[in-house]
């Protein structure tokens, strides 16, 4: 399965970006072989609609789970459609790596 971490840096020690549509990096973790690609969010500084850009581009890369702290509201329901499940995590102090080993147990 393939999870995307939203990250504020390109490293296993970069801390989790609360936001989702603008965070700096997706991560985009596979639970079965244990790779981790760092993606630069290429949405992120555009004026309106980095979520639902930032969405696409991950249903893209076959993602089942997303981990931010916050979605905007127009995220869920396209989500839901996708059926991608939402994980929100209000810790910015977790590492990518704090999260992939949660993810692992």
């Amino acid at each position: 399965m393939k999870v995307c971490i939203t990250s504020s840096g390109n490293s296993p020690d970069s801390k989790l970006d609360n936001r989702f549509g603008r965070c700096s990096y997706f991560v985009i973790y596979d639970t079965v072989t244990l790779g981790m690609e760092f993606l630069p969010n290429p949405y992120k500084e555009i004026e309106e609609g980095a979520g639902t850009a930032s969405v696409q581009l991950i249903a893209s890369r076959g993602v089942s789970k997303i981990v931010s702290g916050e979605f905007g509201i127009k995220i869920k329901p396209l989500l839901d459609s996708l059926k991608i499940q939402m994980i929100v995590l209000k810790n910015e102090e977790k590492s990518i790596q704090d999260i992939v080993d949660m993810l692992n147990h």
